[in-house]
């Protein structure tokens, strides 16, 4: 079969399409065919070398849709529509990137769909993320505003959507004017423009500041998001699109106002016992237009290397599709 795989950490020219052996599946794994999968940044940081516990060579890839081809053991039937998101996917086992996969069956969500592999590839990682941020997270209320820091992104598209249905009042940030009426269309009711310090700003929007921000872009915002949220209110990081990993000198007597909370969410934690339902809940509602998928573009198998750098200059505005076939 057909594989892209990354002997070392290095630019996006590092991704190789190689000929490797299918895997054979044991009891308890499911061995996909791949029609399409999503990139994702945590796979870039991947390849450029930023994540310790992973051993090269490795086909990367968190997140992956199409056909079970064979599962041994399990509940799962061949020729089943499927996604597999995270579980150390394309980290500790090889990933998503190639014609198949092997998974343990923990990761295998089960849908009911016809939607079109590039749609549904666009999907799992992004929508769970967002779901996972701001239901679990975050217990986003009805009635509540939220502040989507980052909302250019796959998963602050998917967020705003989300969080508009749900009947919140939804701010949202971008560092680019042209990317303004993008998250306008999607259901932001006020859209400001990024220069790293916006607190103030969300301010007068919103006097007494929002109950929620989903921050996406990570440490180099966090300590101003946290000025924006009112007491009792909540910050949930959940991105680093700001490609910081460590708040240096962090004091959080100073830099937690009183009486505001900060969590993080973490998309490792999808797993198929408990998030199936919540997917084919969201592929459903895509499916009657409910949701809206913003993918930015889509790109074939032997495009990966212009893929890769396109996701590394920043380009989109939506979810970045790679499809097989």
């Amino acid at each position: 079969m057909r594989a892209i795989v990354v002997e070392q950490a290095g630019p996006p020219e590092v991704l190789q399409i190689r000929d490797i052996p299918r895997p054979e599946p044991r009891p308890g794994q499911v061995l996909i065919r791949v029609k399409a999968f999503g990139l994702n940044r945590s796979e870039m940081f991947t390849r450029q070398g930023h994540s310790p516990s992973v051993k090269f060579p490795r086909v990367l890839g968190i997140e992956c849709v199409g056909i079970v081809e064979a599962a041994p053991d399990t509940s799962l039937q061949v020729g089943q529509t499927v996604a597999a998101v995270m579980g150390e996917m394309g980290r500790a086992y090889d990933g998503g990137y190639a014609e198949y996969t092997l998974v343990p069956a923990s990761q295998v969500l089960p849908l009911q769909t016809s939607l079109p592999w590039e749609t549904l590839a666009a999907i799992p990682e992004t929508y769970l993320t967002a779901w996972g941020s701001l239901f679990e997270a975050m217990d986003l209320q009805p009635g509540q505003t939220l502040l989507v820091r980052g909302g250019t992104s796959s998963v602050g598209m998917a967020a705003i959507m989300l969080a508009k249905h749900h009947g919140a009042t939804v701010l949202a940030t971008t560092r680019k004017v042209a990317k303004r009426t993008a998250l306008l269309i999607i259901g932001a009711e006020e859209v400001i423009i990024d220069t790293g310090t916006i607190a103030d700003k969300v301010r007068q929007r919103v006097p007494g500041g929002v109950n929620g921000v989903l921050e996406l872009i990570g440490t180099v915002t966090l300590l101003d998001s946290l000025q924006a949220v009112a007491p009792k209110g909540i910050v949930c990081m959940t991105g680093i699109l700001g490609n910081a990993w460590v708040l240096q000198e962090f004091d959080p007597m100073v830099a937690i106002p009183s009486a505001v909370r900060l969590t993080h969410y973490s998309s490792g934690t999808v797993n198929a016992a408990n998030d199936t339902d919540v997917l084919q809940h969201i592929v459903e509602g895509v499916e009657v237009g409910r949701y809206k998928v913003s993918i930015d573009r889509v790109f074939h198998f032997d495009e990966i290397v212009e893929a890769h750098h396109y996701m590394e200059e920043n380009r989109a505005k939506g979810k970045l599709v790679v499809l097989v076939d």
